[in-house]
């Protein structure tokens, strides 16, 4: 971790009765891609809008900087225009009467700066998000992608210590949105800004993040890379949440099975399993990606540890992949293959799956 640029302690909201974020530590590094992800209701917003100024906790302690911008115990709370902070909204706020420019200098000409200056910053901004032909037209006159552009511009124009993204992208169509995550993850790493990001899209959390940070009713489930959050899922709840997983419920037998594996008893067969904690001996389910069990025709010797007969009940095209809905003496398992490998519905099959795919969830 990098020197701190933003600390939240046991931070709390309420709203009435309803504790929207209930105790919520973070701490994120200096440049870096923080993404909040989690269902509607999860909390996510409202921390979010928390770092900004824009809610009042109920408790807790907010630092950005090493500047104390929240603290319930000193009774401080730091305005949000002096927190050093900016904010993209998922509506993008461009005011349709003015320019792309003009959007682009508002809050500079708030700031009172002096007006060679706010030119200069407004030409960067604009280059940095490849809108400098448009400086002069209406902004009333653009599409959804050009006006989220114009809304980053606006963000980054006065050189913010931290950018916050409340689901910048949800309203674009589905092939714009993936071409702006490219944009927008790129525009990070050249600024080197610290950033918050909000979203109920796994792809997109996974795709763009340093960090991603998994929230369910109002706490944390679990923090870690995109390739810690998926390969290795610590609670059902993100291991059903992040991605495709089948959930295989048993027990874990007694005794190790190896080093960092454990044996797991399902459907009247054994399982090799892979344990990030130590088994407390009542966790009762295993997750397994869709995309990391391999299909054979029945009866192959695939040499996996774990291997499996059963036989195809659905078979669904999807252009990238062939989903496969398989019976098996361990519940219904879904399959995700390339579409280069084909079995029919009614098949025979094998399914196998290495035991560090196979993980042990938290009970």
């Amino acid at each position: 971790m990098s020197e701190a640029r933003i600390e939240i302690e046991r931070l709390a909201v309420r709203y009435g009765n309803v504790m929207a974020v209930n105790g919520v530590s973070l701490t994120i590094g200096q440049g870096e891609h923080v993404t909040l992800l989690g269902p509607s209701g999860c909390g996510k917003t409202t921390t979010l809008r928390a770092i900004a100024g824009l809610e009042e906790p109920s408790g807790g302690t907010i630092r950005i900087g090493g500047t104390t911008v929240y603290s319930a115990h000193e009774r401080r709370n730091v305005p949000a225009e002096r927190r050093g902070v900016s904010m993209v909204f998922q509506s993008y706020a461009v005011w349709p009467h003015m320019t792309v420019a003009d959007n682009v200098a508002y809050g500079l000409r708030v700031r009172k700066l002096p007006r060679e200056q706010i030119a200069r910053e407004v030409a960067r901004a604009l280059d940095l998000v490849q809108m400098r032909n448009f400086a002069d037209r209406s902004a009333a006159n653009l599409s959804g992608g050009q006006q989220q552009r114009v809304a980053l511009a606006r963000a980054v124009a006065f050189s913010p210590e931290v950018l916050l993204f409340d689901e910048p992208l949800s309203n674009l169509d589905a092939k714009l949105r993936a071409e702006m995550r490219v944009e927008l993850r790129d525009l990070q790493r050249r600024l080197g800004v610290t950033s918050v990001y909000v979203t109920h899209d796994q792809e997109e959390a996974l795709a763009i993040s340093d960090r991603v940070v998994v929230m369910n009713v109002g706490g944390i489930e679990q923090i870690g890379t995109p390739e810690d959050i998926y390969n290795r899922p610590k609670t059902r709840f993100v291991a059903d949440f992040v991605g495709s997983a089948n959930l295989i419920a048993g027990q874990v037998k007694p005794g190790a099975a190896g080093p960092g594996c454990v044996a797991f008893a399902a459907g009247g067969l054994e399982l090799q399993a892979s344990a990030a904690h130590p088994p407390r001996g009542d966790e009762d389910r295993v997750a397994v990606r869709t995309a990391y069990i391999d299909i054979a025709p029945a009866d192959s010797g695939t040499g996996a540890s774990n291997r499996i007969g059963g036989t195809i009940r659905q078979r669904l095209f999807h252009g990238d992949f062939i989903q496969y809905i398989v019976d098996s003496p361990i519940g219904q398992l879904t399959v995700r293959r390339p579409p280069t490998e084909m079995f029919d519905e009614g098949c025979a099959v094998t399914l196998s799956f290495a035991p560090e795919h196979c993980i042990l969830l938290q009970a």
